[in-house]
């Protein structure tokens, strides 16, 4: 494998694991990279490698919240075990949604979502709505401010929300962001609720790409994948660490505004490449 290609996959690693947790979307991101950062690869075997170097970023959410999410700990009471089973439970529940429509339409949405001028529309729309909410929630007080208090009902909710991110340049995390803060939850249960959803859907994309694509890698092809997946790994914690320091003190809006920036550089690049065409 030719070094250039193992730097390549770092980069994308790097891009992934950045968007992948603030609700800037990754798949806008990847849409622009790819634009500039070739792999020489198969197109079957990219498809797979953009989809499953996300395993990497979900590792960064298991090891930062290893005691929050392993109902086995020694150290938890039986109130906490049996809360970090409901937790899972309220995962599950969310997860239904986006779980039944991408088992059964998730090619249908590629096939007509997958396309620059969908990608840069989402990123506008969901970035003004992020601005919209933050303006109107400024001075309400949460009605959900720890994980314990969210109940099934707002968790379905949210996975309903997480459902609308099929469609791409949505933003997983920005769709169910804008699904909790809109329901009352405060930015860090929206956040972290977000994160621990990631393990699910994120595993299942995963999964279902493997299987597809099949498990036999050359040599080169596993080089590269595990060097993305390392990467993504890496800056996931660095990312998530970020934004939960940063939703202390501040808000999403700037998230909104930067998904609007980055919208119109999409419709843009690729309005100036179809007229060149």
């Amino acid at each position: 494998m030719h070094f250039l290609e193992i730097i390549k996959a770092i980069i994308l690693g790097i891009v992934e694991g950045i968007t992948e947790w603030l609700p800037i979307s990754s798949t806008g991101h990847m849409i622009l990279v790819d634009e500039f950062l070739k792999l020489k690869v198969s197109e079957e075997f990219k498809e797979m490698f953009l989809v499953v170097i996300q395993l990497g970023a979900i590792m960064a959410v298991v090891l930062l919240y290893f005691n929050k999410l392993n109902p086995f700990a020694l150290k938890k009471s039986p109130e906490e075990k049996k809360n970090t089973w409901l937790l899972w439970l309220k995962v599950a529940v969310a997860s239904i949604p986006a779980g039944v429509v991408g088992l059964l339409f998730d090619d249908k949405i590629d096939e007509l979502f997958y396309n620059p001028v969908t990608v840069a529309v989402t990123l506008v729309l969901y970035g003004i709505l992020f601005i919209i909410i933050e303006s109107r929630n400024k001075n309400r007080t949460p009605k959900t401010d720890s994980l314990t208090d969210l109940s099934y009902k707002t968790a379905f909710i949210i996975g309903v929300f997480q459902m609308l991110a099929l469609i791409p340049g949505t933003s997983r995390s920005g769709a169910t962001i804008i699904g909790a803060l809109l329901i009352g939850t405060s930015r860090a249960v929206a956040a972290e609720f977000t994160f621990f959803l990631a393990i699910p859907a994120m595993g299942a994309a995963s999964l279902l790409k493997l299987i597809k694509f099949g498990f036999h890698f050359s040599g080169a092809e596993l080089a590269v994948l595990a060097v993305g997946m390392i990467t993504a790994f890496a800056v996931s914690i660095l990312a998530i660490k970020f934004l939960m320091g940063y939703i202390k003190k501040h808000d999403f809006k700037v998230f909104g505004w930067y998904r609007i920036a980055l919208g119109l550089i999409v419709a843009v690049w690729f309005l100036i490449k179809y007229l060149r065409a």
